[in-house]
């Protein structure tokens, strides 16, 4: 599918009452109740708290491809991208039809509504829900077992979002979009099945690449059979999985979104039209696996604290993400105090070799919090614009 109708696509149809990154039950519903006119919507179980849980099934094709978001109740930028994909799908103008004749996907727009709406990874019985594949003892993670084991899907969508410090490679290029075939064994073995989610997983890099040149990375295949896609992987189901990252200003992740939608499109394209065989699968050894080389801040060239020596290192800082009046606050705290080197900030200042206080006129120490730093009498602020 060529960049300019993706493009396209998004722009008429991005679901503009879905934004910034919390996303919960609430937002969703009015939405839902829209769309239940047209595709078949139900109550597939509840949380923790007794949130519901939904499905909905769109198409009528051969093909089954399962996808689930906002497993971590933090991770929204898929959720959003999803019913931006709905929309598009459900638009006659769209020339999509072909998505809808050969596949019928069955989408978990937020699994874990609890987590979404505390704004945490976990779920109401702290619980990471990627890591109850094989005890299922949260309802939530039952829900999603239930789900794969009637639908029986031919590929499954694993959604998730991944912090702002992630590199494609140990470089300084930022993985906005990241993918993984799980591994489906202890060796890593590249089976059959996973060739088969590489293959795809080509396809999207091939598209991104085009938007984000060097901007796409993999996640490192350790395997892990606690975590959802290894399992399903395990089954011989073809399993992907999703990482929206971070963008340059990107902080609502409403451009790494576009980017979303953008993989979805070129992976729902290729499926319905090809046979997937995973004879294709070597171009996704071409992609980098993630480094971590990125930190939202780094103040240079800082004067050492109790030294007279003319030495200088570095303050690495990244934004917490707080649930503060139903929105999103980034607060700046001190990670690293070292030399960084190696490593790239999001934004960048330049002590010029002065030390740099925090708001009482002591250093800067690891742990600290503030919305302002002093550098040679000067209020800096941390705080994004």
């Amino acid at each position: 599918m060529k960049l300019e109708v993706i493009k396209s696509l998004f722009l008429k149809h991005k679901e503009l009452r879905l934004s910034h990154r919390y996303i919960t039950n609430n937002h969703i519903k009015p939405l839902l109740e829209n769309l239940e006119k047209e595709i078949a919507i139900e109550v597939i179980g509840a949380s923790v708290l007794d949130e519901s849980i939904y499905g909905l099934k769109i198409g009528q094709g051969e093909k089954r491809i399962l996808m689930w978001s906002q497993m971590h109740g933090n991770e929204s930028t898929t959720t959003k991208a999803i019913f931006d994909l709905l929309n598009s799908l459900l638009d006659k103008d769209s020339n999509l039809n072909h998505i809808l004749e050969n596949c019928t996907l069955y989408i978990i727009p937020i699994l874990n509504p609890d987590g979404a709406n505390a704004y945490t990874r976990i779920n109401a019985n702290q619980v990471d829900l990627n890591r109850d594949a094989q005890n299922l003892t949260q309802p939530e993670s039952k829900v999603l077992r239930d789900v794969f084991t009637k639908f029986k899907p031919h590929f499954c969508y694993n959604l998730h979002g991944q912090r702002t410090i992630f590199s494609a490679g140990n470089t300084n290029k930022l993985a906005s979009v990241s993918f993984l075939a799980p591994a489906q064994d202890q060796a890593c073995t590249v089976t059959p099945n996973r060739k088969r989610a590489m293959e795809v997983i080509a396809v999207m890099d091939k598209a991104l690449q085009a938007i984000i040149p060097n901007g796409v990375g993999v996640y490192d295949d350790a395997f892990n059979l606690n975590c959802v896609g290894d399992t399903f992987q395990c089954e011989n189901v073809p399993t992907i999985l999703f990482e929206a990252g971070h963008c340059k200003d990107d902080y609502g992740r409403e451009v790494t979104r576009e980017l979303i939608y953008a993989s979805y499109l070129a992976s729902l394209d290729y499926i319905a039209k090809n046979d997937v065989t995973g004879d294709k699968y070597e171009a996704y050894f071409n992609i980098p696996e993630n480094g971590k080389c990125f930190y939202d801040i780094i103040i240079r060239n800082v004067k050492a604290e109790n030294t007279s020596e003319e030495k200088s290192i570095d303050i690495g800082i990244l934004y917490q993400e707080k649930l503060v009046d139903n929105r999103i606050e980034f607060l700046p705290k001190v990670d690293k105090i070292e030399n960084l080197n190696n490593f790239y900030g999001h934004k960048e200042f330049d002590a010029k070799g002065l030390a740099v206080l925090d708001g009482e006129g002591i250093d800067i120490q690891v742990g600290y919090e503030n919305v302002f730093v002093i550098i040679n009498n000067q209020k800096i602020s941390l705080l994004m614009k």
